[in-house]
């Protein structure tokens, strides 16, 4: 195994692995890339558990994913399969382990696709993501990501922790992001982030005529919902755990049932503008997690990242970057009676 097939191997977490109702092409295709490893039970690791023995032998692996391989019937003690990870090994037992590549192991692969790249220079990219794209692999989106496609654009995104991506944006959300292409550059970036000096504007259409001052600042902190675990929530720190969460959202259209706004972040949490107006009751259009309904035939969560602007980490130049909605936000806007003007 080389030392890029080994990277790929190495994995956090809890993992997946190939199931007997996988069809015949993906066995023979997992059984092609199989590496078959032997190793023997040093003398400390005698009366341990399988899992925790094969864990101090195989490092480089993660003991949840020895755990799920030893299940699945991967792993063989002096010749026989063994499928109980708490078995008892002795000093001297002979152990085979089949490393089958998992869908995590094999997601940071490069995948050729056409990206947006609004500017490039040595040192980053700015990209315009479409709506639809997921940024980074994760669980039901092993493949088909921004990161993919960044790995196959640049070859030096390998070396890169997350293929220098440092801030993202949801899967059905469009608009701008900046990318890292060295290592010195991403850690600056992501400094640049956390002292809150990278400028980074959204427009939302969102239900409900807005009342009230043109602009308002939101200090609600944002926290896992207690009720749903799958979203997120304003969230009291006393009695939840969360991180404060800091918007300014600006009125930019009012319609009779609709508003158009702009929101600048302040700081980064998840989801944090979709929870902010949801907070207020203008649930963004077409957000069902956080109470939004389909208005304007848009299908997906009205939602665009429209600037950006930085100081760049190497030259110190200030950079500034715009985008105009995608057609289906205008489109909405449009049916909905609001007009964009990018000069509010």
């Amino acid at each position: 195994m080389t030392d890029s097939e080994l990277r790929k191997f190495i994995i956090s977490g809890s993992v997946d692995v190939q199931s007997p109702e996988d069809d015949a092409q993906e066995e023979v295709d997992a059984a092609a890339e199989m590496e078959l490893r032997h190793v023997s039970v040093p003398v400390e690791s005698h009366g341990s558990r399988l899992d925790k023995a094969l864990a101090g032998l195989v490092p480089e692996f993660s003991r949840n994913y020895l755990q799920q391989l030893i299940e699945a019937g991967g792993v063989s003690v002096k010749g026989l399969k063994t499928v109980k990870t708490s078995a008892k090994v002795k000093a001297g037992d002979e152990l085979s382990i089949e490393l089958r590549p998992t869908p995590q192991s094999q997601a940071f692969k490069p995948e050729a696709m056409a990206l947006n790249i609004v500017y490039e220079d040595a040192h980053l990219l700015v990209i315009n993501k479409p709506a639809g794209l997921v940024v980074h692999p994760a669980p039901g989106n092993w493949s088909g990501t921004l990161l993919n496609g960044l790995l196959a654009y640049d070859p030096q995104a390998s070396f890169m922790p997350r293929a220098g991506i440092v801030h993202r944006l949801d899967k059905d959300t469009s608009g701008l992001m900046v990318v890292a292409r060295q290592r010195q550059t991403m850690d600056q970036l992501v400094g640049m982030i956390a002292a809150r000096t990278v400028s980074r504007e959204y427009i939302a259409l969102a239900h409900g005529a807005w009342q009230g001052a043109k602009t308002r600042q939101v200090e609600a902190s944002i926290g896992r919902d207690p009720r749903n675990r799958l979203r997120m929530a304003v969230v009291d720190l006393e009695k939840t755990s969360g991180k404060t969460a800091s918007t300014v959202i600006s009125l930019m259209g009012n319609a009779e049932k609709h508003c158009l706004v702009k929101c600048k972040l302040h700081t980064g949490r998840t989801h944090q503008i979709r929870v902010h107006m949801a907070f207020l009751d203008h649930p963004l259009v077409s957000d069902a997690l956080y109470g939004g309904a389909p208005a304007g035939d848009m299908t997906r969560q009205a939602l665009h990242a429209c600037r950006l602007a930085f100081t760049h980490p190497a030259t110190g130049e200030p950079m500034e970057f715009k985008s105009a909605p995608p057609p289906d936000l205008l489109r909405a806007m449009d049916v909905l009676g609001l007009r964009y003007n990018c000069f509010v």
